[in-house]
């Protein structure tokens, strides 16, 4: 992305020059909200942790108090930058599910690794800031801190959550990868985001496992992201079908909003183009992937996080639903794996080959 010209320190408002130089960084939404500006983040998240909807991820409740509040997480900080960096697909990220012998992996995840991209990002913004502000205090995050980063940007004026929970932009659609800078400085707070969602119910009605209870809430533990990359187990039996041919995340709920007729695919950070071998790789070959052949081909993707088992799991399942006889000798062998609960997709899969 080139550069713009910054505006002068005589001409410009500290946060309009910040502005400026996060765009600079790849960054095509920005906004700062007060560090108070969501106060029933914090609720909503206790009620959806009582229900159980985080399922295994205990993260989520071990840190609660940190992540129900920006100043639960740092008593000092003032303001919140939320930033926002396009990753908007090109191409129809559910074009692939008639393609029963290939994998559809989520459109977040076919390019670099967006902890690694978005977080340098931040530190460059936050440098320029504090050699700008030299008492100005930062700390910047990226997804795996305990920040609520959905309900910030909206309080920002980024968009807005929409009833997938994601947050949903009129210029960049669903499509935007998310950061934060907390700051102990005081900052001129931008609008925050409106909900436009309106009587729309498309995400909710695509979802393939009913992942949704309620508009505006999502079940963890019947979501395909989460049962595909978070949870380390046997995938229930009860939306094995419904996977279909997703190996790992879920697009279904994103692809299908209607904001995203808006999304300016010329905005996607470079970074986020895919990867050849992540658009549509084959069953077979990740089913015979060992520990280390999984590490090479998925180096410095957030798939490498899951593991050679989870993803193999996935692919077994995705054969399963595949309908297609060629997969049986690897799935046999499989069956035998030292990962328990690869031997089990194994044999699920075996079965529904069979019937």
């Amino acid at each position: 992305m080139v550069a713009n010209p910054l505006p002068s320190p005589e001409t410009s408002s500290l946060e309009q020059r910040l502005a400026d130089v996060a765009r600079t960084h790849g960054f095509v939404a920005f906004g700062i909200a007060d560090a108070d500006a969501a106060p029933q983040t914090a609720a909503r998240l206790g009620e959806w942790l009582a229900d159980g909807c985080h399922g295994d991820m205990i993260w989520m409740e071990s840190r609660a108090a940190q992540r129900g509040s920006p100043k639960g997480l740092w008593p000092e900080v003032r303001s919140v930058i939320a930033l926002g960096m396009s990753y908007a697909p090109t191409h129809d990220p559910l074009a692939l599910a008639e393609h029963a012998t290939h994998g559809r992996i989520s459109v977040y995840a076919q390019g670099a690794d967006y902890h690694d991209v978005v977080k340098k990002a931040l530190k460059a913004v936050a440098r320029w800031l504090v050699a700008e502000v030299k008492d100005a205090q930062v700390k910047v995050f990226v997804d795996t801190a305990p920040v609520m980063e959905k309900p910030l940007s909206e309080a920002a004026g980024l968009g807005w959550q929409g009833k997938h929970s994601n947050l949903v932009s009129r210029d960049h659609g669903s499509w935007l990868f998310l950061g934060a800078i907390y700051t102990t400085l005081d900052l001129a707070s931008s609008q925050p985001g409106r909900d436009r969602c309106g009587s729309c119910s498309a995400c909710q009605d695509a979802c393939p496992t009913q992942a949704f209870p309620a508009p505006y809430r999502v079940d963890a533990r019947r979501c395909i992201s989460y049962l595909t990359i978070e949870h380390d187990g046997p995938i229930p039996v009860e939306f094995r079908r419904a996977i279909g041919n997703r190996i790992y995340g879920c697009d279904d709920c994103l692809a299908v909003c209607p904001w995203n007729k808006f999304a300016d695919t010329a905005a996607r950070h470079r970074a986020f183009l895919p990867r050849a071998e992540l658009v549509a790789p084959s069953l077979g070959d990740l089913l015979a992937l060992d520990d280390t052949e999984f590490r090479a081909i998925f180096s410095g993707s957030p798939i490498k996080r899951i593991g050679r088992n989870r993803m193999v799991r996935n692919a077994a399942i995705a054969a399963g639903n595949s309908g297609d006889a060629r997969f049986l000798p690897v799935l046999e062998r499989l069956a035998a794996d030292e990962s328990d609960m690869v031997a089990d997709a194994a044999r699920w899969a075996l079965a529904e080959l069979a019937l």
